[in-house]
């Protein structure tokens, strides 16, 4: 199966993509261009919101209300009024990091976890529902992308430089993780695992860096299913659609060369597939 493009946005870093099931609009981001996208399916609408920062992940509060990541920590986003509200940062005046791939849980807390440019020194945060930022999981190389299974019982986590996904054991009532195991570990020749998805019937899909593809894996970490994409730089994905039956992907035209560019002209841009397993709608921020 192969993913087609459905926004030619030509992304520097695509990521974080997010079906709004009130607006029924999908929303994403170009951290390294600065922008906040939006697509409403419908009527073909794509909008940009060109913002000062780097927003690295998004989440649902409420109407036009999102929780963001990015340079500056942890925000609000009024998208009517284009504001940022500041929460706090965790990490201020750490040098070469940066916050990355980050999603909130059933029960209203948003996770968000860090980047550095060369070293394992990254943790994953939770920010529940009073505003308090706590970390989770320390020494980790480059955060990304985090999902819960449909009962809420196992965390997954994909940690990019360790070429894994791990699977934690997660109590959904205090957010405690313990017994922390590979789900899927990758050989690193053949793309980093990036951002994920669960959907409907507990299976994992995850984005592969540098792999040109989307796998899906059932609960057991198995390989059920690959989708192609026409670029080496898949980043991210989600389900939406008013029946969530659609699976969009993110792209990077970030570090390709020209002759790669050349080769790889949708490199970038916003994909679809409709691959016959459903999602789940994303849970709402209760901050």
């Amino acid at each position: 199966m192969q993913a087609d493009t459905v926004i030619e946005c030509h992304n520097e870093l695509g990521e974080g993509p997010i079906w709004h099931p009130v607006e029924n609009r999908l929303y994403w981001l170009d951290i390294l261009q600065g922008k906040i996208q939006r697509y409403d399916p419908a009527s073909e609408e794509y909008q940009v919101f060109a913002v000062d920062q780097k927003i690295t992940a998004i989440g649902l509060r409420g109407a036009s209300n999102f929780i963001t990541a990015g340079e500056n920590g942890f925000a609000f986003w009024d998208a009517d009024r284009d504001i940022f509200h500041p929460i706090g940062h965790p990490e201020q005046g750490k040098a070469h990091a940066r916050f990355n791939d980050g999603k909130v849980d059933r029960a209203g807390r948003f996770w968000a976890g860090t980047m550095t440019s060369n070293d394992a020194t990254s943790t994953l945060y939770r920010l529940d529902e009073h505003l308090v930022i706590a970390p989770m999981i320390r020494n980790v190389t480059i955060s990304n992308g985090i999902g819960w299974s449909p009962d809420d019982r196992v965390m997954y986590y994909a940690d990019t430089r360790r070429f894994t996904i791990f699977a934690y054991d997660f109590e959904p009532a205090s957010s405690e993780i313990s017994n922390r195991r590979e789900f899927v570990r990758f050989s690193g020749k053949d793309g980093a695992p990036d951002g994920l998805t669960v959907d409907a019937e507990g299976c994992v899909w995850c984005a592969l860096w540098g792999g040109w593809r989307v796998e899906r894996y059932s609960p057991a970490g198995k390989n059920v299913l690959t989708i192609d994409i026409p670029v080496s730089q898949p980043s991210c994905c989600a389900f939406g659609g008013s029946d969530f039956a659609t699976l969009y992907i993110t792209s990077a035209r970030e570090g390709l060369s020209p002759e790669q560019l050349a080769a790889q002209p949708q490199a970038g841009n916003l994909f679809s597939c409709v691959p016959g397993m459903k999602g789940l709608p994303e849970p709402k921020f209760a901050g």
